[in-house]
């Protein structure tokens, strides 16, 4: 979407047509909610907007065929190393030589993404923010490989489609998680020591720290599925780091399937 609006031409490859058709919905329905603030009082320039936006995007199930005519990839599949390597793999015979390959991954290596590809110079992480049309953030993760050419063209366009760039080097979490998750984990260790309430430190962390979201408000919005998969890698990474050490409650709720918002259930219940 943020692409597409800030006029580049965008291919959007997902798994099926049904798949596509409700993201293309979902895109349709965000940029109208961004025209109604964007041009509240010209009505005709935010049709404008959603048209040209609109027809800057396509969509296809098959990556292997549009991506011979890319100038990037963005990678933003499910967070599991073997999967990404797949892909990366299959798309690096077909993409031509200047291609950039980027990864949205919060919690993987951007090293060994790259390490499944023959253009290690020219792979990095983009990695996005949610809801990603109203945060501004991006980092853009350099890895010992990545070229200074495939770096500066990152962070351009980064800057493009009207973000405001950070550079990190490839380390767990970059970094934002990697001060953001630990946190978190320390807010459940508080409250499954018994010292406070979870209420009470989310209305803590939010009128003390000005922070608009408490920990477990937070964790329940993120997916705790998500969270648990995050801080079990870099414990794996790091077994004797105690930032990274597994939860007991965070494990029982993921295994009672109360993941957070989605689910219903979380640390919260939800209607």
């Amino acid at each position: 979407q943020v692409a597409a609006a800030s006029g580049h031409t965008v291919v959007l490859v997902d798994q099926s047509e049904e798949i596509l058709k409700k993201s293309t919905k979902g895109i349709e329905e965000s940029l109208k909610r961004v025209t109604k603030k964007k041009f509240a009082d010209k009505p005709e320039a935010g049709a404008d907007f959603i048209e040209k936006t609109l027809k800057n995007l396509t969509t296809s199930t098959d990556a292997v065929s549009v991506v011979h005519s890319t100038d990037l990839v963005i990678e933003a599949i499910v967070e599991n190393q073997e999967i990404k390597n797949e892909l990366f793999k299959r798309l690096d015979k077909f993409a031509p030589e200047h291609t950039i390959f980027a990864s949205n991954t919060s919690s993987l290596q951007i090293t060994q993404l790259a390490n499944s590809t023959t253009r290690q110079d020219r792979f990095g992480g983009l990695h996005f923010f949610n809801p990603v049309p109203m945060m501004k953030l991006v980092e853009v993760i350099k890895t010992p490989m990545t070229s200074q050419r495939t770096f500066e063209s990152l962070v351009d366009f980064s800057k493009a489609v009207g973000k405001s760039p950070v550079s990190c080097k490839d380390t767990p979490g970059f970094i934002v998680n990697r001060l953001l998750v630990p946190y978190m984990m320390e807010a459940v260790r508080l409250f499954e020591r018994g010292d406070a309430s979870k209420e009470d430190i989310d209305v803590a962390m939010k009128l003390g720290a000005g922070y608009p979201m408490g920990p477990f408000e937070l964790l329940d919005y993120v997916g705790l599925d998500t969270s648990k998969y995050i801080i079990d890698g870099w414990h794996s990474l790091e077994p004797n780091n105690p930032l990274f050490a597994p939860s007991p409650l965070l494990n029982k709720l993921v295994e009672e399937k109360k993941l957070g918002k989605k689910t219903g259930e979380g640390f919260y219940k939800y209607k």
